[in-house]
């Protein structure tokens, strides 16, 4: 079974930066798509950024220009740098992985980081 470990969240001020991590432990056949998910009280899960096994990187609008995700494969691991944060980036930051074991294809959740940005 797979486990993922998210890192780096807390409570900053706006303007400041904060960086997540997240780490995926156990047997991984081959890795695919890495992201970061938000959520917010009353509000669904929504996409923050994502990279494909390839390198290709969405980010939603909201964090176009300010948030930069990467990710080591040889780890396993996947971060998301946010810079001048904002009171509307507060929410439990969820990570997320797709992943082959053996002929299946799984999708694996973290148990999510609360990010809080004071105004």
């Amino acid at each position: 079974q797979v486990h993922l470990v998210e890192s780096g969240g807390g409570l900053v001020q706006t303007g400041e930066s904060l960086r997540l991590s997240c780490a995926a432990s156990g047997r991984i056949d081959k890795l695919n798509a890495m992201g970061w998910y938000r959520q917010v009280p009353g509000k669904q899960r929504e996409l923050v950024a994502r990279m494909t096994s390839g390198g290709t990187a969405t980010y939603a609008d909201s964090g176009k220009g300010r948030f930069t995700i990467s990710r080591d494969n040889a780890k396993n691991t996947v971060s998301l740098e946010m810079n001048s944060l904002k009171p509307e980036d507060t929410g439990v930051y969820y990570c997320n992985i797709g992943f082959v074991v053996g002929t299946e294809y799984v999708e694996n959740w973290g148990q999510g980081t609360l990010v809080t940005v004071s105004s």
